[in-house]
């Protein structure tokens, strides 16, 4: 499985699902979203450690998607995720699509994920399992 993702914290392969596709019989731009989300959701359970509790819990606070190649159907892929930026309350996760060889590059670009206490909706300070999961 060669991504060409430097440092990648997190692989995960999937296969494109029929339902994925839109009109024009192409993954629809908006199931990009959801590869990334399970993606992250998988990386941060992966952890064996707490990132989401009773009081604090990740929000997505921003993203960045440079669409580079349509994904066709049937179309074996890799989402792989690494770290851009360690802040205080916030992560920045760089994502690359590609195919399963590594030789297409569907979509790149980048989330920023804030954790917030859920009571105040305030930043809070980044779990100690995520800090040390991307490098901190």
């Amino acid at each position: 499985m060669d991504d060409k993702t430097p440092n990648a914290l997190f692989r995960m392969p999937l296969s494109v699902r029929w339902r994925d596709l839109d009109a024009f019989n192409h993954v629809n731009n908006s199931n990009f979203l959801t590869y990334l989300e399970e993606a992250r959701i998988r990386w941060f359970d992966s952890l064996d450690e707490e990132w989401v509790t009773e009081e604090t819990a990740p929000l997505l606070a921003a993203v960045q998607m440079n669409y580079r190649m349509p994904i066709p159907y049937p179309a074996e892929l890799v989402v792989a995720l690494h770290c851009e930026r360690l802040g205080n309350t916030s992560v920045t996760i760089g994502h690359r699509i590609t195919s399963r060889d590594g030789a297409t590059l569907y979509a790149d670009g980048h989330v920023v994920m804030v954790w917030v206490e859920r009571a105040s909706g305030r930043p809070t300070a980044l779990p100690d399992a995520v800090r040390r999961a991307a490098g901190g």
